[in-house]
C-alpha cells in the first residue's frame, strides 16, 4: 500500500498568524503541501481559522486549525 498523505519537511522558520492587528508571532515546525505545524509565541488562543504568513519566504496562506497540543497547532491550509 502507498502512502499518499503530503510529504512533511521539518523548518525551523518565523512566521505569523493574522487574524487581527498586530499579528501574532509563531515559529513554523514543519510543513507540506496540506499544512503546517507551529509553535505560538503569543496568547494560546486562536481563532479558527486564520492567515499563516512565513516571513522569510513572503509567502501567506489562509488555514484552519485541525488540533492544538502542548502550545503547538496543527493547521491545514484552505484551497
Amino acid at each position: 500500500m502507498q502512502d499518499r498523505s503530503p510529504q512533511r519537511r521539518r523548518i525551523l522558520k518565523a512566521g505569523q498568524t493574522v487574524f487581527g492587528s498586530p499579528a501574532v508571532d509563531c515559529i513554523v515546525r514543519d510543513i507540506s503541501a496540506t499544512g503546517a505545524r507551529i509553535q505560538a509565541r503569543g496568547p494560546l488562543w486562536f481563532p479558527d481559522s486564520f492567515v499563516l504568513a512565513i516571513t522569510s519566504d513572503g509567502t501567506s496562506r489562509r488555514c484552519h486549525i485541525v488540533w492544538r497540543k502542548d502550545g503547538q497547532i496543527g493547521v491545514a491550509f484552505d484551497e
